[in-house]
């Protein structure tokens, strides 16, 4: 089984915003496949699929951004699920607006959420999309990254999270080497 989250906060008034790329991919996704992401379970709304012909589970954890990790370790050992069958999808303020970067693994750099992901699986040898949102001169970061889409913006994310979408198809199809090969920087 695959586990494809995305990071992003809950609730109406983080549903639009720079911070939820992951939670909208998820959506997008699950949305293209038929399926509902909403039974709560492991403190995430989770929905379960198929993709490529693997099981796959989509969860957007509930537990805030910055704790992330704890919804997502407790998927992980429940399940028993390998490092490299985990996907995190989120969103990162230090790539362009509107590209995407696929790696095997890294540091969370300057994310919270991915911080804690890392931390509470005890590994950082997980594939992972980022999403680029640009940068944020002159603004505060944490009103950057929850504040809403601007209008020039807003294309290029949605073709971003189509892209993501690609990306994890191929991930689970063809491995990440590949998906790296097609999607990074192409949006």
């Amino acid at each position: 089984m695959y586990l494809i989250v995305g990071l992003g906060n809950p609730g109406r008034k983080y549903a639009q915003t720079r911070h939820n790329m992951g939670f909208i991919t998820i959506d997008y996704m699950a949305d293209k496949l038929g399926v509902q992401v909403n039974k709560l379970k492991h403190r995430a709304k989770v929905g379960e699929s198929s993709l490529s012909g693997h099981k796959v589970m989509f969860a957007k954890p509930q537990t805030f951004m910055n704790l992330s990790g704890e919804s997502v370790g407790e998927i992980v050992r429940f399940y028993k699920i390998q490092p490299d069958h985990v996907i995190v999808i989120y969103d990162d303020m230090d790539i362009a607006a509107g590209s995407i970067r696929i790696r095997k693994k890294g540091s969370a750099g300057s994310h919270n959420g991915m911080k804690s992901v890392i931390m509470h699986m005890g590994t950082d040898e997980f594939p992972r999309i980022r999403i680029g949102i640009g940068a944020h001169e002159g603004v505060d970061a944490v009103d950057y990254v929850i504040g809403g889409f601007s209008k020039e913006d807003k294309e290029p994310l949605e073709r971003a999270v189509m892209t993501a979408a690609k990306a994890v198809e191929t991930i689970i199809s063809d491995g990440i080497d590949k998906a790296m090969n097609m999607y990074n920087g192409n949006c």
